[in-house]
């Protein structure tokens, strides 16, 4: 006696040893024995081998239409399979024949509906019809799914996937189609996606591939501004103006000229400094339109040969201190013996007539420690940059820091022009940045201090340990050896300087502030900004990285000279790029070395340094 079962949704046979009532011993056509539950048995049978058995009843089984068995049953009630055979072969089925048709059901779960052992229910039309176009439907994405994979393999990119490109560099579904093809395509050619989709031709510019990332996620509506009416800059009218002449020190790039400066003769030998900081507080209200635009923004995002600016460039053009116009701006005199102490200081809001833009890149041979050791500086203001300069060195002193590790290190500019990139270095202690830097810094921490005083509401920056901190409780800054700093001298650069300005003017003006130190919008202000901030500035750092590499692709530099940092890494240089050379010998900090550059990278900012020899003094 042979019987056919089913086990675990897969039909078997077997030659029956043992019949114990509720359980049978069988014996499989390949010898191997196992205990069954009388209950899983389908059918009997004596003849033929099973191994016939199971060829005959799988190929009678394929033979058999599921749609035709489907039409046979009534649509609402429940049937023998027994029973389908009978009505479909005209006579009571062999148990080849029996066993063919529960094949047939079993594989059909559209059609039939399982109810029992051997019982079934034909699916309803309705449901039929949407499982057949269900099934229809896979079977066209699987064969589209072949096709796309079929081009990607030759690096040819699908039609369909031009519209899709961002998010499937981005931000994939990958529940789709074109996401499952691309996938399985980068699997099978052992290549990354961006790689894969470079080679179909879907990224021409690698730089844009990094700057549409970032844009994507921080930009996800755009870098444009909606249009905004001139009525929405209400200045005040009746600002009084300042008897001074002032002049900006910025870089050539520099549009959001945020500070001036004026020098005015005193008595006995005593001057006074004018710090002039741009005021677009003064026409954008809290919780205005542009407010809620510099809040979104929070500041300024720089990259090389681009910004996306936190402002729009028609508001920073009336607020920018530009040269020859009459511009509001908020100012804190600093009154200066001839020892270059200051005795007084006073702040408050005007109009100030900006007499010139200097820029560092025509500024600096009249004005560098050449210059200022003759002691005779010349230039329309060489007299205003000599007394500054003093100034601030005695600052730089007071402060603690003239001997600061700080003033040796290296600035890079980058200039990009019709996409050719110019790096250039400035040493960041020269006397056009300490002149600029002292006077903020001064600016800043005095400001702060004044806030702190009256008991105003402000955004600090502090840093102890080593670690600079944000809040909005004054702390000391040991980095820059003030007992407070308060971010207020780039407003239309950064939101915590706008805040801060709003603030201080609002103190000045002896208006209620905006903003109490409990106040929930100032702490989530606070956050928001540092957290922008910080991935802005990592973003302007890569992008730094992509512009180094591509420098070292247009000047064809395949060898160049490099410092040890420590361990295996190294500066290169004349570059901001830093790099681990696996076979560097262990050889202590600042030593000179000569690397090998292969194998850049644009997609992945990646490249090979391989150390080739030290570099004798």
């Amino acid at each position: 006696m042979n019987v056919f079962y089913e086990e675990e949704g897969t039909f078997k046979v077997g030659a029956v040893l043992a019949d114990n009532t509720t359980s049978l011993q069988v014996e499989a056509p390949h010898g191997k024995r196992a205990k069954i539950k009388a209950a899983s048995v389908l059918l009997r049978f004596n003849a033929p081998s099973l191994s016939e058995f199971m060829d005959l009843a799988q190929k009678t089984a394929e033979d058999l239409d599921p749609n035709f068995l489907w039409e046979c049953c009534e649509s609402e009630a429940e049937f023998a399979s027994d029973a389908l055979a009978a009505d479909y072969f005209g006579h009571a089925a062999t148990p080849e024949e029996a066993a063919a048709v529960l094949i047939r059901l079993h594989s059909a779960p559209m059609y039939f509906y399982k109810k029992g052992r051997g019982r079934y229910k034909a699916a309803p039309p309705k449901a039929l019809e949407a499982a057949l176009a269900s099934q229809e439907k896979k079977r066209r994405q699987a064969e589209q799914q072949a096709r796309y994979m079929q081009l990607l393999g030759e690096f040819i990119l699908p039609e369909e996937f031009e519209s899709s490109l961002s998010s499937l560099l981005y931000r994939p579904d990958k529940n789709t189609i074109e996401w499952k093809a691309l996938e399985a395509a980068c699997s099978a050619s052992k290549l990354s996606v961006s790689r894969l989709l470079e080679k179909c031709g879907a990224i021409p510019s690698t730089h844009d591939y990094h700057l549409n990332r970032f844009l994507l996620e921080h930009f996800p509506e755009g870098t444009g501004f909606d249009a905004f009416s001139e009525g929405e800059l209400s200045d005040p009218a009746d600002l009084p103006i300042a008897d001074v002449t002032a002049f900006s020190i910025d870089d050539v790039t520099t549009t959001e000229i945020d500070d001036a400066f004026s020098v005015t003769p005193l008595t006995l030998g005593s001057f006074r400094i004018g710090i002039h900081i741009a005021i677009p507080t003064l026409g954008i209200p809290p919780d205005s339109l542009l407010d809620t635009v510099a809040a979104q923004r929070l500041s300024t995002v720089y990259l090389p040969g681009s910004k996306i600016t936190m402002l729009p460039e028609r508001v920073i053009q009336h607020y920018t201190l530009c040269e020859k116009r009459l511009r509001p701006a908020l100012s804190m005199y600093l009154d200066v013996a001839d020892d270059f102490t200051v005795f007084a200081t006073h702040s408050c809001v005007e109009q100030v007539r900006i007499a010139a833009n200097l820029r560092h890149d025509t500024l600096e041979e009249h004005f560098n420690e050449s210059t200022l050791a003759r002691g005779n500086i010349d230039h329309p203001f060489g007299q205003e940059l000599l007394t500054l300069w003093n100034f601030a060195c005695k600052a730089e002193a007071l402060r603690g820091k003239t001997n600061d590790s700080n003033n040796d290190r290296i600035d890079y500019c980058f200039s990009v022009v019709d996409d050719h990139i110019s790096i250039s270095q400035r040493r960041r202690g020269s006397p056009i940045d300490k002149v600029v830097s002292e006077l903020m810094i001064y600016v800043n921490a005095e400001w702060g201090k004044q806030l702190a005083d009256n008991g105003v509401a402000g955004i600090y920056r502090s840093q102890g340990g080593g670690k600079v901190r944000i809040s909005t409780s004054p702390a000391p800054h040991q980095g820059l050896g003030v007992s407070q700093y308060a971010w207020i001298s780039s407003p239309m650069r950064r939101y915590v300087d706008f805040i801060n300005q709003r603030q201080l003017v609002a103190l000045l003006r002896g208006e209620t502030p905006p903003y109490t130190r409990e106040s929930e919008n100032l702490h989530m202000f606070m956050r928001n900004f540092e957290a922008a901030y910080e991935v802005y500035g990592d973003f302007q750092r890569n992008m730094e990285r992509y512009w180094c590499l591509r420098w070292l692709l247009q000047e064809n530099v395949t060898t160049t000279g490099a410092q040890v940092l420590k361990e295996n890494l190294v500066k290169l240089d004349c570059l901001p790029l830093v790099a681990r050379v696996a076979s560097l010998p262990e050889m202590p900090p600042e030593t000179n070395i000569e690397v090998e550059i292969s194998n850049i990278d644009l997609l992945e900012l990646t490249f090979n340094v391989k150390f080739l020899c030290k570099v004798q003094a």
